[in-house]
């Protein structure tokens, strides 16, 4: 595969988001006032979700909104515990790189919120991708951002808002036709499954969920691409396009297992929550739905 030069991301998301932001924040309910209002936001790699969540920052602090903007992949394991984790499960090519439920340090994770949410300072942790010729590895914790009086929190990244199947469903969808479900063992599938019910700890104080979806999830190989080869030009490092394919061969899983749950949406008792924004392959959105 040869890396495209990646078009311009026009922003024609955070129109739709920031009203949908604003409406949500002035139903809020909750009586605990040092918790600030978090919101979950998914997108599949390189589907702009950078750019997106710049917009949504920006805007939201112009409105004085102290807003708090904090990537999944900040909490990926350090370089020695991703090896470790490989290393315990050699013939599980899901843990093999950074990637999948279970590659995250979620205690960190939950230190981290659980201090947003008792208002009480803490450091964001930071994770250096180009680290290791793009394994990655964590920032040293004296060089993390102290953080305080947050009043919104974005949780971004590619499998927020994922969450765990019952074991008959991954069966069914590992029986089922697939890109990528099938070169793995059952058992392999089940255990990167059984990690993400760590991650409902995060998920359960969402306020309220925005999924950029994408109308075929096989894009992101190409985007993922792009993103590579900007990553070059700019640190000089970065993965090549055949070490893309089989990084994103890697978690593409999780889309195959987790995605269709996400689209039927988080918050059964809370209807109108969740946003979902449907984009082409040109990144724009097709279609938005509400949850």
């Amino acid at each position: 595969m040869t890396a495209l030069e990646p078009p311009q991301i026009v922003d024609d998301k955070s129109p739709i988001c920031i009203p949908f932001i604003l409406d949500q924040l002035q139903k809020r309910t909750t009586t605990a006032v040092s918790k600030p209002f978090i919101i979950g936001l998914n997108g599949v790699q390189g589907v702009g979700k950078t750019t997106l969540v710049r917009a949504l920052a920006s805007t939201l602090r112009g409105k004085g909104v102290k807003t708090l903007v904090v990537s999944i992949d900040d909490f990926y394991l350090k370089h020695e515990d991703q090896l470790t984790l490989a290393a315990s499960h050699a013939d599980n090519a899901l843990v093999q790189v950074r990637g999948e439920p279970g590659t995250h340090d979620m205690t960190l994770a939950q230190d981290f919120f659980e201090a947003l949410c008792d208002g009480r300072p803490t450091r964001l942790p930071q994770y250096d991708k180009s680290a290791y010729s793009g394994k990655g590895d964590r920032i040293p914790d004296s060089q993390w951002e102290l953080v305080d009086g947050v009043q919104m929190v974005i949780l971004e990244g590619w499998c927020v808002g994922f969450q765990a199947l019952a074991a008959n469903e991954v069966v069914a969808k590992w029986k089922a036709p697939s890109r990528t479900l099938q070169r793995h063992k059952l058992e392999h599938l089940q255990f990167v499954n059984e990690k993400l019910r760590a991650y409902d700890a995060i998920t359960d104080l969402f306020d309220a969920m925005i999924h950029i979806d994408a109308e075929d999830n096989e894009y992101v190989y190409e985007w993922r691409s792009q993103q590579e080869a900007m990553m070059r030009q700019e640190k000089g490092t970065g993965m090549t396009d055949s070490q893309v394919v089989d990084f994103v061969d890697a978690y593409y899983p999780a889309y195959e297992l987790f995605s269709d749950k996400l689209r039927r949406g988080l918050f059964a008792d809370r209807i109108g929550r969740q946003l979902r924004l449907v984009v082409g392959k040109d990144r724009r959105v097709k279609q938005e739905i509400f949850i």
